[in-house]
């Protein structure tokens, strides 16, 4: 009797790839008051590609008028595959020396720099650091600012490859800090609207984190900044992370926006990390809106 021999299945693997993602830039903004005048993105680099590689670029020395000023810039994005873990690494900097804002804000050094790596199987959500951050001698009209970092805010990467903005860990602590700002006494009510609403976005990521809705979620803001020390100076107040400056405005320190993106052939929106080191919102001396080094990053890992 003749017999049949069964001809195994093909099979097909495909490969996990990986599209690096990565911005940086050292200062921005938009004075509209003593003058008019659109701040340009200095010594922007960005990385956008499957390849890698290493950018740098330098700003030697920028002065707005002698409003706004700072004697030196740099930024670098870097993308490659890592030898330890076999995975990918995005390395996201930006640094700025001897910035000054209306003689106001000074700072020696501000370095805003973010790391991600995606592992090569399960890898389309990233292990995230912020290592290499420093604030260096930030100070208020010559008072110096006492910053308190939680360099580790993101905490552990989610289990099972869950997005940041599903996992109720990451976002329970996002919802304590601001909680405790939107509820700080003195709170001015432009800042106290914002951080209601801020509220209210993230109990409803909370509430919805298993509805198995996959589309890209509304990001979230929160901050390495835990809380800065008093300010001996009247009328300024710190709330968290901000500082509030009569006769100047407003000062956001260390925030981390938390978003989704959805890229073609993608099922799964990718997260993002923008990290801005310092925000000022000019509201008397000056008027306009001023972002000191800043860096992204997002990678695209596919499946």
């Amino acid at each position: 009797m003749a017999t049949m021999t069964e001809t195994p299945k093909a099979t097909s693997t495909v490969k996990p790839s990986h599209d690096y993602h990565a911005h940086a830039q050292v200062l921005s903004g938009h004075l509209q008051q003593p003058f008019e005048e659109k701040i340009e993105s200095q010594a922007p680099v960005k990385l956008a590609d499957r390849r890698g590689g290493h950018f740098s670029r330098q700003i030697d020395a920028f002065s707005l008028e002698g409003l706004i000023s700072f004697t030196k810039g740099q930024t670098r994005v870097s993308g490659a595959r890592s030898l330890k873990n076999n995975g990918w690494v995005t390395l996201s900097t930006s640094i700025v020396e001897d910035l000054k804002v209306f003689e106001i804000i000074t700072a020696d050094r501000i370095v805003a720099q973010i790391s991600t790596e995606h592992a090569y199987e399960n890898g389309h959500v990233p292990h995230v650091t912020f290592l290499g951050t420093q604030f260096e001698n930030v100070q208020v009209s010559g008072f110096p600012v006492e910053l308190i970092l939680h360099l580790g805010l993101l905490g552990d990467r989610p289990a099972n490859d869950r997005s940041y903005l599903r996992d109720p860990l990451f976002l329970e602590r996002v919802r304590e800090q601001t909680e405790r700002i939107a509820a700080s006494d003195g709170l001015p009510k432009t800042l106290r609207d914002q951080y209601d609403g801020k509220l209210r976005d993230i109990r409803h990521l909370i509430d919805t984190c298993d509805d198995g809705n996959e589309a890209a979620r509304n990001p979230i803001t929160c901050s390495l900044v835990q809380s800065i020390g008093e300010i001996p100076i009247p009328g300024v107040h710190s709330f968290g992370h901000i500082l509030v400056i009569p006769e100047f405005g407003s000062v956001a320190l260390g925030e981390v926006e938390v978003g989704e993106k959805q890229y073609e052939k993608n099922e799964r929106p990718c997260v993002y990390f923008e990290f801005r080191t310092i925000q000022m919102n000019l509201g008397c001396v000056g008027h306009g809106s001023v972002s000191g080094p800043s860096t992204t990053t997002n990678g695209n890992t596919r499946p």
